[in-house]
């Protein structure tokens, strides 16, 4: 995993809201602080009680841009986020290119859900400074447990 003072990887990954199929670049996020939040799979229980309490609750991380990153394909997130009123940018990285360049991706299975999971990402957090340079990376081998978001919120209020 990428690790605190790393150069963040710039990517560029489709996203799917109503104006269409947009690309989402974290060097269009330069000068401003971002959270990127891994998940593995839309449509689970775990993801959709993290994505709706992030979506409710975006005012609290201090004017970064928050984006949701997962291996499902941009269609399938655009309905998920409509079934369930995210609010969140969903970016996909359907070839898991970004979670094997964040050092995030399982390389078989999840262990905990004995699931062949290969590629996809772990549950994993980082913030993204406006220099682009990792300032928080926290990520999980168990798919059922969330990022410290007290301990994401603080670290962006101290990057204000």
């Amino acid at each position: 995993m990428l690790t605190v003072g790393t150069t963040a990887p710039d990517f560029a990954l489709s996203s799917k809201n109503a104006d269409g199929l947009n690309l989402v670049k974290l060097s269009d996020h330069k000068g401003k602080n971002v959270v990127l939040l891994f998940f593995p799979m839309v449509y689970t229980s775990v993801c959709t009680d993290e994505f709706c309490s992030v979506s409710k609750g975006l005012s609290d991380f201090s004017g970064a841009s928050v984006i949701g990153i997962s291996g499902d394909n941009p269609f399938a997130q655009e309905a998920w986020a409509q079934k369930e009123g995210i609010t969140v940018t969903l970016a996909s990285d359907y070839d898991h290119k970004v979670a094997q360049a964040y050092g995030i991706a399982y390389t078989q299975f999840a262990p905990q859900l004995n699931l062949p999971m290969g590629g996809v990402a772990k549950r994993s957090a980082f913030i993204v400074d406006k220099n682009g340079v990792i300032q928080y990376a926290e990520s999980h081998d168990d798919p059922r447990e969330l990022p410290n978001f007290d301990a994401i919120k603080a670290k962006l209020a101290e990057l204000k």
